[in-house]
């Protein structure tokens, strides 16, 4: 829901709605294509406004993954994530199934994690670990 307060214009109402439709863990760029679907010529350049305005409202939550674009989704409370070193491929981790590691990092460490930031864990997506499976060479025997 667009957040309290928040100007509702048109275009952000159309980029939340495009967010929405996605799935959440979209860019910029998917959601601008998406948009295009029903408004052609929709402006690249209201798409990035419009998201900063979002963004900035608490109404969309901007997750930087790495080194590749900014991923973005419905505010949501908690922002963590498992990311695909191979494809970027983003799954959301739910704040509960991190609780056991938060707390191993507070017993073993005294390191306590800042609240409401982003952990993003890197490993790789299921369609990558079966592709690279399907192109290893058998063994030799």
């Amino acid at each position: 829901m667009l957040a309290p307060g928040m100007r509702r214009t048109a275009q952000r109402t159309m980029v939340y709605n495009a967010i929405v439709r996605l799935g959440g863990h979209c860019t910029a760029d998917q959601i601008a294509t998406e948009l295009q679907k029903t408004k052609p010529g929709f402006p690249r350049s209201t798409v990035y406004r419009a998201l900063e305005a979002l963004t900035a409202s608490g109404s969309v939550y901007a997750a930087h993954l790495g080194e590749g674009p900014t991923h973005y989704e419905l505010a949501s409370g908690d922002h963590h994530h498992a990311v695909c070193q191979v494809c970027g491929a983003v799954a959301h981790l739910h704040d509960a199934s991190l609780r056991p590691l938060k707390d191993a990092l507070r017993s073993e460490t005294g390191f306590e994690l800042t609240p409401d930031r982003e952990i993003a864990i890197p490993g790789i997506c299921p369609d990558c670990r079966r592709s690279a499976a399907k192109h290893q060479d058998p063994p030799a025997g």
